[in-house]
C-alpha cells in the first residue's frame, strides 16, 4: 500500500529497458619494479604505490632517468616507443632510505672543472674528507653534491684545494637489494600490500585494472613468475614472462618441460612467454645493452589495442627502438623447420627477422597452447573473452537487488545483447547471445534471488596459417587452342 495517504494523482517512475554497457580499458600495463628515486622530487617519490603513468613526461616526473640496474625507466621508455595510448600503473619497489649499499674512503680527484664523479650514483649520506682523513669538509661551505648523479662539486671559497684528492663515505641506492620477495610483495598486518599485490587494489584507486603484467629482469626468477600468474588470475589480465639472458633456443624449448632449468614450465593461459631478449642502443654508453622482450611486446600488444582494438593479435607487428636480438632466430614465413616456427609451436612468442621485414613479434599463443588446443589459446580470444566477461560483470550493478520479474530478466538479457552487437559491428566478435534459459531458473532458485543468463560468443581467431591447394590443369593448355 502507499507509504502515506493521498487524495489525488500521483506519478511514479518505473525504470525499464537495456542500459548501455562500457567496456573496460584494456591498454593498460601492470609493472612492478625499481627507479632511480634521487632523480625524482620527494614530493612525487613512490615506494610501493600505484602510481599511473600516461606519457614519457610523467614517466621521466615519477620514475626518474633510465640508469644501469633501474628497471623501471626502461621499461617505460620501450613500452611508449611502440605508440601513444598506453596506460602504466606503476610500483617501484626500491626504498631510498634501506635499500642501500655503503662505501667508505672512495679516493677521488678533483677535476679541472672542479667536479669529482663518484663510483655510483644515487647518493647520500655524503662526507668528503681530505686524503689523509684527518679534515671533514662542510657540504654547503666547501662542497656540494648532485645526490642524483653522484658528483661533487668544491666551492671555490671553502677550504677544498684546487685539484685536491679527497676519500669519500657515502650510501647510493643499489638495486640489487631487491629480492624477488620485494617484488612478489605482501600484504601487512594493516592491509597495506607491496609489489604485485599492490596491483590487486588499483581498481578501487583508478576504476581500472592492469590487463598486462610485467615484471622486467626479475620473471626471469621462477618464483616472480608464478606470483605473476596468481595476480593474472586475480585481475583477468595477461603475464609477460622473459627467459633469462643467456638462454639458447633449445633451453627454451626444453624449459616447456619437466626437465627444463628455466622458468617456462607451465600451462596457465595467462602467461605470455618470451624468448628472446632484444638489443637497443644506450646512448649514455654508446653501447648495445639487452632488454627485456616482455616490455617491448606489452608496448606492442598496448599499441594495437589502441590503434586496432583488442580483438587483434599482437603477432607480426614491427617492434620499434630496438637494434638486434640477443640470440638470432631464424625465420621464413613457408618453412616449418625455422626456429620461429619451433619456438611458436611450443607455446613461446617470439621474433621474426627476414629479409625486408624488420624485427617483428611471432607467436599468436599462450603457454596452454599445446597442452590446450582450444581458441581460447590465442592470446587475442583470450583477452577478448576477459574484456567482455569484465565489462559485463562491472555493468550489472545497476541491476543488483532489483526486484525479480520479467522486465528485470528482459533488461538485462537486452542489455547484454546490445553491448554484444556492438562488439560484432567493430570486429571484436563473429557472432555472440546472451540468453535466458527457463530451465536454469527453476523457483527455488529465483526465491534464493539467483538469476541464470547464457552466454554464447566467439571472437575472431588470427589467421595463423594459409594454405594454397595448387594444382597443374593440363587442361588449361586447351586456350592456346582457341
Amino acid at each position: 500500500m502507499p507509504a502515506n495517504y493521498l487524495h489525488g494523482v500521483e506519478t511514479i517512475i518505473i525504470e525499464k529497458g537495456p542500459r548501455p554497457i562500457t567496456g573496460v580499458k584494456t591498454a593498460v600495463i601492470g609493472l612492478v619494479g625499481t627507479a632511480p628515486m634521487l632523480d625524482v622530487a620527494n614530493v612525487d617519490r613512490t615506494i610501493n604505490e600505484p602510481v599511473v603513468v600516461r606519457n614519457p613526461v610523467d614517466a621521466a616526473k615519477f620514475f626518474g632517468t633510465n640508469r644501469t640496474g633501474f628497471t623501471i625507466p626502461a621499461a617505460l621508455d620501450a613500452i611508449f616507443d611502440q605508440g601513444n595510448g598506453p596506460i602504466c600503473i606503476v610500483i617501484n619497489t626500491i626504498d631510498p632510505e634501506s635499500d642501500v649499499s655503503a662505501v667508505t674512503a672512495e679516493e677521488k680527484t678533483f677535476s679541472a672543472d672542479e667536479i669529482l664523479t663518484l663510483d655510483h650514483p644515487q647518493v647520500s649520506s655524503v662526507v668528503v674528507k681530505n686524503d689523509a682523513g684527518s679534515t671533514t669538509y662542510v657540504a654547503g661551505d666547501d662542497y656540494t653534491v648532485d645526490e642524483a648523479n653522484g658528483k661533487i662539486t668544491r666551492i671555490s671559497t671553502g677550504a677544498i684545494a684546487s685539484g685536491a684528492s679527497v676519500k669519500v663515505n657515502y650510501s647510493w641506492l643499489d638495486p640489487s637489494k631487491i629480492t624477488a620477495s620485494d617484488i612478489i610483495g605482501e600484504v601487512d598486518v594493516d592491509g597495506n600490500r607491496s609489489g604485485l599485490q599492490a596491483l590487486i587494489d588499483t581498481y578501487n584507486l583508478f576504476g581500472y585494472v592492469a590487463k598486462m603484467i610485467i615484471a622486467p629482469g626479475y620473471c626471469t626468477q621462477n618464483a616472480v613468475a608464478v606470483e605473476m600468474l596468481v595476480v593474472a588470475d586475480k585481475l583477468r589480465a595477461m603475464a609477460l614472462i622473459d627467459a633469462p639472458i643467456g638462454t639458447t633456443v633449445a633451453e627454451a624449448i626444453t624449459g616447456r618441460g619437466n626437465s627444463g632449468s628455466i622458468n617456462f614450465n607451465t600451462s596457465n593461459k595467462r602467461a605470455i612467454l618470451c624468448f628472446p631478449h632484444v638489443k637497443r642502443y644506450d646512448t649514455a654508453t654508446n653501447t648495445e645493452v639487452l632488454e627485456p622482450l616482455s616490455q617491448r611486446l606489452a608496448g606492442v600488444i598496448a599499441a594495437k589495442d589502441v590503434e586496432k582494438g583488442y580483438w587483434w593479435s599482437p603477432s607480426n607487428t614491427e617492434i620499434k627502438g630496438i637494434v638486434g636480438m640477443e640470440t638470432p632466430i631464424t625465420a621464413l614465413i613457408n618453412d616449418s623447420t625455422t626456429e620461429a616456427n619451433a619456438l611458436n609451436e611450443v607455446g613461446i612468442v617470439t621474433l621474426f627477422n627476414s629479409f625486408g621485414s624488420g624485427i617483428r613479434t611471432w607467436g599468436n599463443r599462450s603457454a596452454a597452447f599445446p597442452t590446450n588446443t582450444s581458441p581460447e589459446n590465442f592470446i587475442n580470444v583470450q583477452r577478448t573473452a576477459d574484456i567482455l566477461h569484465e565489462s559485463l560483470e562491472y555493468s550489472m550493478l545497476q541491476f543488483l537487488d532489483r526486484p525479480i520479474n520479467l522486465a528485470l530478466i528482459d533488461s538485462i538479457r537486452e542489455s547484454v545483447n546490445g553491448f554484444m552487437r556492438t562488439l560484432i559491428q567493430r570486429g571484436a566478435l563473429i557472432d555472440g547471445m546472451c540468453v535466458f534459459d527457463p530451465a536454469k531458473n527453476s523457483e527455488t532458485e529465483l526465491a534464493a534471488g539467483h538469476l541464470t543468463f547464457d552466454l554464447e560468443f566467439m571472437p575472431p581467431t588470427p589467421a595463423e596459417r594459409i594454405t594454397f591447394e595448387s594444382y597443374i590443369n593440363i587442361e588449361l593448355l586447351k586456350a592456346l587452342l582457341q
